[in-house]
This record gives structure tokens, C-alpha cells and sequence, in this order.
């Protein structure tokens, strides 16, 4: 039996493929297990949905392949979360609020740790940041 892994993936639908089982199909095609972690689909618009998948890699790897030829741009997670390290004071405001512990506040240091592999992209984090160090870029 394979190591099983996990990605997060954004996931952006044009309009032609919002009524297609594209998650449903690759889900069960692929032998994945799957997360919403966040999504924006509404009728006559691209559609973004950030989803967690966990599998065999190249069950994962296939899936993504298959959803690219399908039409669905597909990018990892971490590269529309960022924290600008130039930017942060580590004053912590971020830390109080994120709800998957990937701020966090190393207590040797006293700096803020961001962990994108725990991020879900749900944005708290963006707003409280009183330098704007946090951004999300779909």
C-alpha cells in the first residue's frame, strides 16, 4: 500500500463548467478524499473553490491533470496565501484569529510563524493585520 499524501489547490471554474461534476467525477475517478475549504460559485460567473485532497500522489497528481484538461486552472494553495516577512511586526493580532493554528507565535522568538501547509485560505487573518503583511491573491 502507498504512502498517502494530502495538497491543497485552488481551483478556479470557467462558467462553461459550473454545471459539470468536474470535483465529483475526478473524486471518485481518482480514489481521493476531499475538503471544501472554501468556495465562490455562483451562476454566470468563474467559480473558485480551495479544496483539500488526500490520496496517493499520483492519484493526486492525476486528478489535477484531469481537471486541467477538463478547463479548471488549477494552482497549489500556497501560492495565492502569502505573508510579506518584510512587512510583519509580529505584533500577533493574526495569531488570535486563525482558526487552523497556521499563525502562530513561536514562544523562544517571540515571531509569528506561518505555516501555509495549515492555511485554508479563509482570510481572517487579512484584515486584522495592522501592517497588511497577509494577503490572499486568487
Amino acid at each position: 500500500m502507498s504512502e498517502m499524501a494530502e495538497s491543497r489547490i485552488v481551483l478556479h471554474f470557467p462558467k462553461k463548467l459550473l454545471d459539470q461534476p468536474v470535483i465529483s467525477t475526478a473524486i471518485q475517478r481518482y480514489h481521493l478524499s476531499f475538503n471544501i475549504l472554501r468556495a465562490n460559485i455562483t451562476q454566470d460567473q468563474e467559480g473558485l473553490m480551495v479544496l483539500g485532497l488526500e490520496g496517493e500522489p499520483q492519484s493526486i497528481e492525476a486528478a489535477v491533470e484531469w481537471m486541467r484538461e477538463q478547463g479548471v486552472r488549477v494552482r497549489p494553495l500556497d501560492k495565492d496565501v502569502t505573508r510579506d516577512d518584510a512587512r510583519c511586526t509580529h505584533c500577533g493580532a493574526c495569531v488570535v484569529v486563525c482558526p487552523t493554528g497556521a499563525l502562530a507565535l513561536d514562544l523562544d522568538s517571540r515571531e509569528v510563524i506561518f505555516d501555509a501547509e495549515q492555511c485554508v485560505a479563509c482570510g481572517i487573518c487579512v484584515p486584522v493585520c495592522p501592517p497588511r503583511a497577509m494577503s490572499i491573491h486568487f
